[in-house]
């Protein structure tokens, strides 16, 4: 009977700590884990062994890879980055260079990287540089946004997914003989809105307006707190912009982001201000924004280097700074392949609650048996 009691009341303990952090915890509030370029398929044989001859260098920042969409989700990361290219007509992309490359070098032909012709249809694209590092596990935007749409109607009760999206519209210099990039426009930032819509209704999404409410811009809004609660933000996505030079862009004709879908990667001080990226940031810096009130995104490795000397000093302090979202090549589920290197939060739960700026009623237990993982 004791054994009963003693159970009932843990039970009991256990829903209250999650009743709170529903209920009084809100969204800048928590800290989670998320991929870099969470699409990335990595480079395919040929092409790797290709590269490592010309560009060593290059080829060892590349050398990652990370799985499937939905498994990472499964896996607890809550925060992924998918590289878009704007390919209004199609078939920008559906030729790269890379399979011509590795056959004037005599090695052995890879597997076709679009043998389902996705990349001669209309529509955004998701890959990492335009022919040489374009393997992805989703093609086509809108794929990928299926993938976590499905995922979040499986797990409706998951905590918010954030979802970074970087534009790609840089050339490279000509040695490189790539394809020309599509350049954004506002025309084209209007045609991404219409792309998340048509996977994502709106009541799943988490948008600039709703959060600025009856503010007079989006900045003074998360100032004062006004980011929704865990109760209201579990089972939706938020999309944020990865690069601020392209927010101007994004806000013609919507100041404050009215009426827009993407988050703006945007400087402080400035009407449209909710979320920034840090990634090179200190400690303190990341802290003083966290303490504000914005959504803070750092890095806590690039380019494989700490993870092949295992230096887990830029994790540390990505962990210690309270940016809410921290960006990994490494979640605990995808270690490195050269040392024991990976990042997760100290309680191995889906998030915890943020070490610079959660309320009291935080508690980390209510992550740890995360509904919706």
């Amino acid at each position: 009977m004791m054994r009963v009691i003693v159970l009932c009341i843990g039970l009991q303990s256990f829903a209250m700590g999650q009743s709170a952090a529903n209920g009084s915890v809100r969204l800048n509030q928590i800290q989670v884990i998320g991929t870099h370029n969470s699409y990335h398929a990595g480079l395919s044989p040929g092409e790797a062994k290709l590269l490592m001859q010309k560009n060593p260098k290059l080829y060892e920042a590349l050398d990652y890879r990370h799985r499937a969409l939905d498994l990472q989700l499964s896996s607890g990361v809550r925060q992924i980055e998918l590289d878009i290219f704007a390919d209004t007509a199609g078939g920008r992309y559906a030729r790269p260079a890379g399979p011509a490359a590795v056959a004037a070098a005599g090695l052995e032909q890879d597997p076709d990287f679009d043998p389902e012709g996705l990349m001669s249809k209309p529509g955004f694209k998701v890959m990492h540089v335009q022919d040489i590092d374009y393997r992805s596990t989703c093609q086509q935007l809108n794929a990928c946004l299926k993938i976590v749409r499905r995922w979040s109607q499986q797990h409706p009760h998951h905590l918010p997914v954030f979802i970074l999206l970087e534009t790609k519209q840089a050339d490279l210099p000509p040695q490189y003989h790539a394809q020309s990039a599509e350049k954004f426009t506002s025309s084209t930032f209007d045609a991404l809105d219409e792309e998340i819509r048509a996977v994502f209704p709106l009541r799943e999404v988490i948008t600039p307006d709703q959060v600025r409410g009856k503010y007079a811009s989006l900045e003074q809004a998360v100032l004062r707190g006004h980011w929704p609660t865990l109760a209201a933000a579990r089972g939706k996505v938020v999309f944020l912009m990865d690069q601020r030079p392209v927010g101007p862009v994004y806000l013609e004709g919507h100041p404050s982001l009215r009426g827009r879908i993407i988050f703006t990667n945007a400087e402080p001080g400035q009407a449209d201000c909710a979320f920034t990226e840090e990634n090179d940031g200190t400690q303190e810096a990341i802290a003083a924004l966290v303490r504000k009130g914005y959504l803070v995104r750092t890095r806590t490795d690039a380019d494989t280097k700490e993870a092949r000397s295992n230096d887990t000093a830029r994790r540390d302090i990505a962990l210690a700074s309270g940016a809410q979202l921290l960006s990994t090549d490494y979640p605990a589920s995808e270690p490195a392949q050269w040392s024991s290197y990976s990042v997760s939060l100290p309680s191995g739960a889906v998030a915890r609650c943020n070490p610079v700026n959660s309320p009291a009623t935080c508690s980390d237990q209510a992550f740890i048996a995360e509904n919706g993982r």
